[in-house]
């Protein structure tokens, strides 16, 4: 089948997003577009979400985060809370 080029402007900022999610889940943008092409002809309708399986707890920042915290704590400047539990009425 004949190929063509389709040319998409963007902000500079979210093409490199779009880019970086995109290797995130393992294709290309050009790969992510045909794919939304594809499934768009196929379905009528913008069909889909693509979702990246990234967990927030383990993004660096919350990593450091939590490293800081224990090194604080193996140096014994923690805070010790009592913990009070709620009562079921």
């Amino acid at each position: 089948m004949p190929q063509t080029t389709l040319s998409v402007r963007m902000d500079d900022y979210i093409k490199k997003q779009f880019d970086s999610f995109c290797a995130n889940v393992g294709m290309t943008a050009s790969v992510a577009v045909n794919l939304f092409a594809r499934t768009v002809i196929r379905e009528g309708r913008i069909p889909f979400e693509i979702a990246s399986n990234e967990d927030p707890f383990y993004s660096a920042a919350n990593q450091a985060r939590l490293r800081r915290s224990l090194e604080q704590l193996n140096a014994g400047r923690g805070i010790v809370h009592d913990l009070i539990e709620a009562e079921d009425d």
